[in-house]
């Protein structure tokens, strides 16, 4: 939100918070002014003390053009209204916080905002494979839903194997319960001991095996 201001002042707001997961950061700087301008310069700059200018872009009435730090690969566009930085290929170490400034350059008197709140820039590489391509503006909620997909798959798949492994496990049980129920059946047919075979015992009655019979 940009109050109204007094004449020849700008006012700068930005986002507090970006978090880059695909290497590419979108800044965009809205502000206001109410003056005479009509030649301005808008700059990006990053750390506490706005030390390093990573790029800026100038524009007047027919003409704009834009330049960056060789560090950065970076890239400003204009609107109604509002400023844009593109960064590119950015790394961990490129992680701080980044402020815009505005300047109202000719014609006289020069002005320029006062310092804003700035913008932490996060370049983090946690989500790269499934963020790419996503939008800057996106990236945030993006990465949150990523990872609860990932969790929610994951819990899945431990779900589908913990129950695979019980129905083997159970499985597994039963065969090795009806195996020992058919090793106990015995051989019940009357047989008679070795030594009476010739003592009066019919033909068909086979020889008893007693070694059979367990305790």
């Amino acid at each position: 939100f940009l109050p109204s201001l007094p004449e020849n002042k700008i006012l700068v707001a930005q986002r507090p918070l970006l978090i880059v997961a695909n290497k590419t950061a979108t800044l965009v700087c809205n502000y206001t002014y109410n003056g005479t301008g009509k030649e301005f310069r808008a700059s990006l700059h990053k750390g506490t003390d706005s030390a390093v200018e990573v790029c800026f872009i100038s524009w007047n009435m027919t003409k704009i053009s834009t330049n960056s730090n060789k560090e950065f690969n970076c890239q400003g566009t204009h609107d109604k209204d509002k400023v844009i930085f593109n960064l590119k290929n950015m790394s961990a170490s490129q992680t701080d916080i980044y402020f815009c400034k505005i300047e109202a350059m000719y014609p006289p008197p020069y002005v320029y905002n006062e310092k804003s709140n700035g913008t932490v820039i996060h370049v983090t590489v946690f989500f790269v494979l499934f963020l790419k391509e996503t939008p800057t503006q996106t990236q945030e909620p993006q990465s949150a839903i990523s990872y609860w997909v990932m969790v929610a798959v994951t819990g899945l798949l431990a779900f589908y194997s913990m129950l695979i492994t019980a129905v083997f496990i159970n499985y597994w049980q039963k065969s090795k319960k009806n195996r020992y129920h058919q090793s106990d059946y015995m051989n019940m047919t009357p047989r008679h001991p070795p030594y009476q075979k010739n003592k009066g015992y019919p033909s068909y009655a086979p020889t008893r095996d007693y070694t059979a019979y367990r305790s």
